[in-house]
C-alpha cells in the first residue's frame, strides 16, 4: 500500500468577500505551485478560509474545493478577523512549508518563488513592499507609522511587517502562540523565540475587486494598542538552555 506524501507546501490564505477575487486568484496560485520543481514529485495544499463572507464568497470557494483537489475550504461560522482566520488555516495545513497570503490580488503569487529559495536559510521569509504609493495617503501614512513606532520598541529590523505574503517553516507556526490581532507581529514573535527573519522585495498592486478591510483606525491604533502586549511578551517569554554533563 502506498503512503500519500506529506504536501511540501500549504497555502493559507483568509477570506472575507473576495468572490471577485477567487478564481484569479486559484488559478494564478495552481499555476506557481504547479512550476515549483517540488511539485513534481510531491503535492501542495491550498487551504481558503471563508472569515464569515456574505457577498457570496462561501458558495464560489466550495464550487473551487470541488473542481480542485489541492484546494480546502474552512468555513468559520461568522467573521473572527484575520488573525483567527490565519490560525484555523495553520491549523489544518500539514506542509513543510506554511504560505501565507491575501485574497485580494495585491500580492503577485509569482512572488512566492522569490520568497521560497531564502527558507533554505531562513525561518520566516517575509515579503517587503517596496512601493505603496497606489494604497492611498491614508492607507500609506497609517502603515508607515504604525511600523516606525513598532521597530522602534521591537527592535525586529522588519520594515513592512504588515505584508500579507510570508513564508513559515513548519517549527515556527508550531511554536508561536497568536492572539487576535498578532498576525501583525508575526516576525517579533518568531525572533522573539530564537528563529530567524529576513525579507525580500515584492510587488504591490492597487486592489481591484472588493473593498478593503482596514483603515487609520484598525491599522494604526489598534496595531499599537497591540504593541504593549508584544512588548510585555518580549520582556517575560522563557529562555533557557541546559549545560553540558
Amino acid at each position: 500500500m502506498t503512503v500519500p506524501s506529506r504536501p511540501w507546501a500549504s497555502v493559507v490564505i483568509p477570506i472575507k468577500d473576495e468572490r471577485d477575487n477567487l478564481t484569479p486568484l486559484i488559478e494564478g496560485l495552481r499555476k506557481v505551485m504547479d512550476s515549483h520543481e517540488a511539485s513534481r514529485s510531491r503535492p501542495y495544499e491550498i487551504i481558503l478560509v471563508d472569515d464569515g463572507s456574505s457577498d457570496g464568497s462561501s458558495e464560489l470557494l466550495d464550487r473551487l474545493a470541488t473542481q480542485y483537489p489541492e484546494v480546502t475550504t474552512l468555513h468559520l461560522d461568522r467573521n473572527y478577523g484575520k488573525t483567527c482566520a490565519l490560525d484555523a488555516g495553520f491549523k489544518r495545513s500539514v506542509g513543510e512549508l506554511i504560505i501565507a497570503i491575501d485574497g485580494d490580488l495585491q500580492q503577485d503569487s509569482e512572488d512566492i518563488l522569490k520568497l521560497l529559495p531564502f527558507t533554505a536559510t531562513y525561518d520566516v521569509v517575509c515579503g517587503w513592499r517596496l512601493t505603496r504609493g497606489e494604497d492611498g495617503l491614508i492607507k500609506m501614512i497609517s502603515s508607515r507609522v504604525a511600523n516606525r513606532v513598532r521597530n522602534f520598541f521591537t527592535h525586529d529590523g522588519v520594515h513592512d511587517t504588515g505584508c500579507p505574503l510570508k513564508i513559515f517553516r513548519r517549527p515556527v507556526l508550531e511554536r508561536i502562540t497568536l492572539f487576535e490581532g498578532m498576525h501583525r507581529f508575526f516576525p517579533t514573535l518568531a525572533l522573539m523565540h530564537g528563529f530567524t527573519v529576513t525579507e525580500v522585495p515584492v510587488r504591490h498592486y492597487p486592489r481591484i475587486h472588493g473593498v478593503s478591510k482596514y483603515g487609520i483606525g484598525n491599522r494604526l491604533f489598534k496595531s499599537l494598542y497591540d504593541l504593549i502586549a508584544v512588548r510585555w511578551m518580549q520582556t517575560r517569554v522563557l529562555r533557557y538552555t541546559f549545560r553540558d554533563k
